[in-house]
């Protein structure tokens, strides 16, 4: 079981996507993203949700990502920040975010 200080060693935030390209470069589909988790900046991450996603969709959306993770190359690309999402019934991912705007870099409690 993990313990409440396991849990809030994870910084979990919310930002929005200020751009949103392809990766073809990536093993599987993929779409580039960059966040601004306001005061922390923007971040960079890969994700795989091009089944329900294209990226002009992605822009000004909130989602919600972990922000102290190392960075990860994957191909080409570093990515800063796992979006976070959850599978639907086929297994393909559906993005966090919260129900109603709410300001860049605000911490999930």
């Amino acid at each position: 079981m993990a313990t409440i200080e396991d849990f809030e060693r994870v910084e979990i935030r919310v930002g929005t996507v200020v751009d949103a390209q392809p990766f073809p470069e990536a093993r599987k589909p993929a779409i580039k993203l960059w966040v601004d988790f306001g005061p922390l900046g923007v971040r960079a991450s890969s994700a795989q949700i091009t089944r329900h996603y294209t990226p002009d969709r992605l822009i000004g959306r909130q989602v919600l990502g972990v922000v102290n993770l190392p960075a990860r190359k994957i191909g080409p690309f570093l990515s800063e920040v796992l979006v976070l999402g959850v599978p639907d019934e086929e297994g393909e991912v559906v993005l966090l975010r919260p129900d109603f705007p709410v300001p860049n870099g605000g911490r999930m409690f």
